[in-house]
């Protein structure tokens, strides 16, 4: 098993949630982030005052899949979700060691689906 976190732009995930959707996934958790990374940030004015905005808002999509899956996923969550500009985001790959469903106790690849 592998889980995929995903940092994307916030109005990239509601056509990668979509994306991931029609491919038949099911389960993912999502989180409202903030981050920096090559982007840096920007400035913006407030009263005629210069501030520094260093973390940017982002969404964090997390993934646990089958091993087998993992580079379809991949592929699908680029093709939709790149502009082509720095902040676009990362994907992150973890191995996952067991997974177990808390109502049945189902564990492995059996738990994710």
């Amino acid at each position: 098993m592998i889980k995929l976190e995903c940092i994307l732009r916030p109005e990239k995930f509601e056509p990668v949630r979509a994306a991931l959707s029609k491919f038949g996934v099911k389960g993912m958790t999502i989180s409202q982030v903030m981050g920096c990374g090559l982007q840096k940030g920007h400035s913006e004015y407030y009263r005629g005052a210069e501030l520094s905005v260093n973390l940017l808002p982002k969404v964090k999509l997390e993934i646990v899949t089958t091993d087998d899956q993992v580079e379809e996923l991949i592929k699908i969550i680029r093709s939709v979700g790149v502009t082509g500009a720095i902040g676009d985001g990362k994907i992150f790959i973890t191995d996952i060691k067991n997974a177990i469903r808390m109502r049945t106790g189902e564990r492995g690849n059996d738990a994710l689906l």
